[in-house]
């Protein structure tokens, strides 16, 4: 979500780090498991593990697909997992000046057919919840079922919990909307801001689209507003909700055991 998640997001790989999360596997930097795919005019870089069903793990803005560090080694016990950086972060270049939302769930359907699967579960965290929803709308025949965890649906101050986080994304937007960006990685990082700052733009109507089983989850003081979570969740016929107490935004990480059993039992009911 705008600046406060984006920022947030990039600092995920420290974020683990102070908590004491180690990585047996280096995920997001696993040449033994990692390939890039053709898609959609540039390069997306996956790495699978496990096997059984397809479950697809989409991160949030600024971040990789280490942001599942903590949830890949149990579902690859049942599951194919496939890891995939979005475009325009980690591993995954995009030169375009511009994203969407939109633009990411087409990537992920397209890798879904260049991989010959038919329809994958999908887990997406902040952004890439966004991007599960957004699945779920466009490319219905690609998803089993999702787990979105901190999704918002519109890009103003009420999908922030805490005002102040609007308002600091409003002030380095002023601050540098006609700013000149020189370098690549400041254009890129120019690109992801503006991605949370425009957007999403859900609807009740759009959401009402979705006919898959969803489970909508977020953090009891997530940085998304609960009003945001409620909303998606009741405008998701038969969609199922979930607040975890004592949780941020990191609910797959600050609480793993919990957040994978009952994602978990979710799929394995659908």
């Amino acid at each position: 979500m705008r600046l406060k998640r984006f920022l947030l997001m990039g600092i995920i790989p420290q974020l683990l780090a102070v908590l004491g999360y180690g990585q047996k596997i280096p995920y997001g930097s696993n040449p033994a498991a990692g390939k890039y795919y053709q898609v959609n005019g540039i390069k997306l870089y996956v790495e699978e593990y496990g096997q059984g069903k397809p479950l697809l793990m989409t991160h949030g803005n600024g971040g990789d697909m280490s942001a599942f560090s903590e949830n890949v080694a149990y579902f690859a016990k049942k599951h194919r997992v496939i890891l995939v950086d979005s475009r325009s972060q980690g591993k995954s270049v995009d030169p375009n000046p511009k994203i969407s939302f939109e633009q990411m769930a087409d990537d992920f359907a397209a890798l879904l057919d260049l991989m010959h699967i038919q329809k994958a579960y999908v887990l997406g965290w902040s952004d890439g919840g966004i991007n599960a929803i957004m699945m779920a709308i466009h490319h219905p025949n690609k998803v089993i079922a999702f787990a979105a965890t901190g999704a918002n649906v519109t890009p103003d101050a009420s999908s922030f919990a805490d005002p102040k986080g609007w308002a600091s994304g409003k002030k380095y937007y002023e601050e540098n909307k006609n700013r000149v960006w020189k370098t690549t990685a400041d254009k890129n990082r120019w690109k992801m801001f503006l991605l949370d700052w425009e957007q999403p733009n859900l609807t009740a109507a759009d959401l009402h689209k979705i006919n898959c089983p969803a489970f909508i989850i977020a953090g009891d003081h997530d940085v998304i507003s609960d009003s945001h979570t409620r909303y998606i969740q009741k405008n998701i016929k038969g969609s199922k909700l979930w607040i975890v107490k004592n949780s941020g935004h990191g609910t797959l990480v600050e609480h793993a055991a919990a957040f994978n059993k009952r994602v978990d039992e979710f799929f394995s009911q659908h």
